[in-house]
């Protein structure tokens, strides 16, 4: 959608916040549950998922993002899903840079999720070079970049990036130089976000330049949420006129010290906020088994990097091997449940069921068992996971949410329907 002169909302206004750069202030009182703003996307792809295996790519419309049944495809591509003529010839302008490639590739055409968005930010960058509906705060040109900050992998993994750009798309992109393409790069890196589901499955990633705006605190006042390719902001806490805006970068369940890891890796700095000062809900998170003889501190120190480990051990080899997506028949699958449950009888011996560490690797084996339709094994996951989700959480978290939902669907599938609508409920 094209805006000239976007006019700016009007209870919000953009600030310079001491020690955080840019930021987004209320001007005006905000209730809970208020909605602050929406923002369309800029642009946004679906996830790998979707472009790579066809039989699940007909459920989401290539441009809203939405389940839908009777979708027309692309008559050329045959991967691109839209509700009619409208939606198609709305969608052409990104699509044609991906349609013909599509074609010519075949099953070699394999761009990563975050190459297919800067194609279509360069691609919208030439078509509307005004300002746009999703700019009225932030522009796209304005994201910080961090290139100072990058490393020699990140900045290796950038080149990558560039090198898949040219390959897959050199018929309908105008490209800029390498430095301006690592700047770009490096800003999708910063500011891109992902789009989810009810579940908070991954649907796709998104470019949303007025919620980038809002700075992060592990206390949040606000959440965003996805209705398709539209971002909402709504008031978690009243927030009164003066105060900043913020919003969590990263999932909240870990303790401080892993959530500041992320926070340095992908964005470049450490939270300061009362819960990253107070660290007070730390030891809930990391809770060690009641024994007769508590183990050394030595054991739990090494039970916790064991845990790290063994978490970017199983998330490497998910997106190693597209194994959810691409190879659903495949052993890969047995492999990551192996996974799992060998990393929580090892953890099991110092953790609590309700350490984070053992819920994280619970809420992937519970993935793994609704992949394949195990809904025995994922309620008893499920069940397991709901009650410390709801104490490590804070109250209005889409996470528990999230979970009640999958619990409730899956009471019902099994049959237990007393149990499914009380899930609901909740």
């Amino acid at each position: 959608m094209r805006s000239k002169a976007a006019p700016q909302p009007s209870g919000l206004e953009r600030f310079a916040s001491a020690g955080k750069g840019r930021g987004l202030r209320a001007r005006r009182r905000y209730a809970v549950g208020e909605l602050l703003f929406s923002c369309p996307a800029y642009t946004a792809v679906l996830t790998d998922t979707f472009v790579f295996r066809s039989d699940l790519y007909n459920r989401i419309t290539s441009v809203l993002f939405l389940r839908k049944e009777g979708l027309s495809k692309c008559g050329r591509c045959k991967q691109a899903f839209y509700c009619n003529v409208e939606c198609q010839k709305e969608d052409w302008p990104m699509h044609k840079l991906e349609c013909s490639a599509m074609c010519a590739f075949g099953q070699n055409w394999n761009p990563s999720e975050t190459v297919r968005l800067t194609a279509r930010i360069l691609a919208k960058q030439k078509t509307h070079p005004e300002r746009t509906e999703s700019e009225k705060l932030l522009a796209v040109k304005e994201f910080e970049s961090h290139l100072d900050k990058l490393d020699n992998e990140k900045r290796e993994l950038i080149q990558n990036d560039i090198a898949a750009l040219h390959h897959f798309y050199s018929k309908h992109l105008e490209y800029p130089d390498n430095a301006a393409l690592v700047v770009l790069f490096a800003q999708v890196n910063c500011n891109g976000f992902t789009i989810e589901d009810e579940e908070l499955s991954h649907l796709g990633s998104a470019i949303f330049p007025d919620v980038a705006l809002m700075n992060h605190s592990c206390c949040p006042n606000v959440i965003v949420t996805y209705k398709g390719t539209l971002a909402e902001v709504r008031a978690v806490k009243e927030i009164e006129p003066g105060e900043e805006v913020f919003t969590s970068y990263i999932d909240l369940l870990y303790p401080t010290e892993d959530r500041n890891d992320r926070l340095r890796d992908s964005y470049f700095f450490n939270c300061d906020c009362r819960e990253c000062t107070t660290k007070e809900k730390d030891k809930e998170k990391l809770e060690i088994r009641k024994l007769n003889d508590p183990p050394p501190a030595e054991t739990v120190r090494d039970m916790i990097k064991y845990a790290r480990n063994v978490i970017e051990e199983f998330r490497r080899a998910k997106h190693y091997k597209y194994i959810l997506c691409l190879n659903p028949d495949s052993t890969g699958l047995v492999e990551l449940l192996e996974i799992c449950e060998l990393s929580l009888d090892k953890m099991g011996a110092v953790f609590e069921e309700s350490n984070v560490y053992m819920l994280h690797m619970m809420y992937q084996a519970m993935g793994v068992c609704l992949y394949v339709q195990d809904w025995e094994g994922a309620l008893r996951y499920g069940q397991k996971i709901i009650r410390p989700y709801s104490k490590h959480y804070p109250s209005y978290s889409l996470n528990v949410a999230s979970m009640w939902l999958k619990l409730g669907r899956l009471y019902m599938a099994l049959e237990n329907r007393p149990a499914g609508v009380k899930a609901l409920k909740r």
